[in-house]
């Protein structure tokens, strides 16, 4: 299958660049995946969507304020680091620019002294291991010295971090918010709720492979980056429960998606207390084992995204609904409206 086949035209202008104020104010595109019909609502109107005995599956990762700027301790050279994964404790996995500025033993310097990086390997994929030093708690010093790691096609700063995170954010790890969860308040999850739909949390760590390009023609020879989830045994037996009483199971963002559908595959369709790192690639045909619907945002051209989507609705209609989405000036990627797949 070619990389072409998930092209679409995309206005730059379509890209938004902020949050809107209201997070359930976003526009809904709803696919029927039976049919192909669209309808266009808005997201607040997802509660008429769902149905008494659903599942609602939502990735509780939290983003941390991963970038930071700091100067090279000998020379004053400025110095940007963007953490991945934390390896072991104070040990973390990071990339860094200019990059050839920081080899083994470098030291690099935050806040006036308030945190240190000393790079202690050099990556093959050109990133660094580094170790913090510090006083006090390091969470709290990346809290105040931290910028929220915006996508690259983001060009506007954040007023407020917050924004960047869904309001039921609590594993700190992602180095990118989980951005479908992003539409929900607390209000609108306790409607949910009122209405018999069962809200499940798992953990996936969103990495910044998530906005990767495809640079291979062949979708089958792309090779997708591995990211970090957990499901809890409470998680497990409730979705359990919930397919074998035939209720359906939808997931909010791809990346919860990809957390289900790891563990169903891995596990013959059962789901079970497990945590590990996934490299999943959906793509059609694949068949879904894990999930009937699906809520997600607007994805780039050619993504690996938008492919796992296809999966789902079919290529032809997800790439119509996409058009659709494009004439009716919908907003797209991270800070975008939503559609639901169902």
């Amino acid at each position: 299958m070619n990389i072409e086949d998930f092209d679409f035209d995309l206005p730059e202008e379509l890209i938004a660049q902020t949050p809107l104020k209201d997070r359930t104010a976003s526009r809904l595109c709803v696919l029927d995946k039976q049919t192909g019909q669209i309808e266009h609502r808005h997201f607040s109107d997802i509660i008429n969507y769902l149905r008494a005995g659903d599942c609602l599956v939502l990735n509780d990762t939290k983003v941390l304020p991963a970038r930071l700027y700091g100067i090279k301790e000998d020379t004053g050279a400025k110095i940007e680091v963007l953490l991945l994964h934390q390896e072991e404790g104070d040990n973390w996995e990071v990339l860094v620019k200019p990059a050839k500025k920081v080899k083994e033993g470098t030291v690099i310097d935050f806040g006036d002294g308030l945190l240190k990086a000393v790079c202690t390997d050099i990556k093959e994929h050109g990133g660094r291991t580094v170790k913090f030093s510090y006083d006090g708690i390091f969470y709290e010093i990346l809290d105040e010295l931290g910028e929220m790691p915006l996508p690259p096609y983001i060009k506007e700063q954040l007023s407020e971090k917050d924004r960047y995170q869904t309001v039921y954010a609590k594993e700190k790890g992602s180095a990118a918010a989980p951005t479908a969860g992003l539409h929900f308040t607390n209000e609108l999850l306790q409607q949910i709720k009122d209405k018999g739909v069962e809200v499940i949390f798992i953990t996936l760590h969103v990495g910044l492979g998530t906005f990767r390009p495809v640079s291979v023609d062949s979708v089958e020879e792309h090779t997708m980056h591995s990211e970090f989830y957990r499901m809890s045994q409470k998680a497990s037996e409730s979705l359990n429960n919930a397919k074998a009483e035939g209720r359906r199971i939808i997931s909010v963002g791809t990346t919860s998606t990809r957390t289900l559908e790891t563990i169903a595959r891995d596990n013959n369709g059962v789901f079970v207390e497990t945590s590990g790192w996934t490299d999943i690639f959906i793509y059609p045909p694949y068949q879904y084992q894990a999930i009937d619907g699906l809520i997600t945002n607007f994805h780039l051209p050619k993504s690996t995204l938008i492919m796992l989507v296809s999966a789902l609705a079919g290529k032809d209609e997800v790439l119509h609904a996409y058009r659709e989405a494009v004439r009716e000036r919908y907003r797209f990627f991270s800070f975008g409206d939503a559609m639901l797949i169902i």
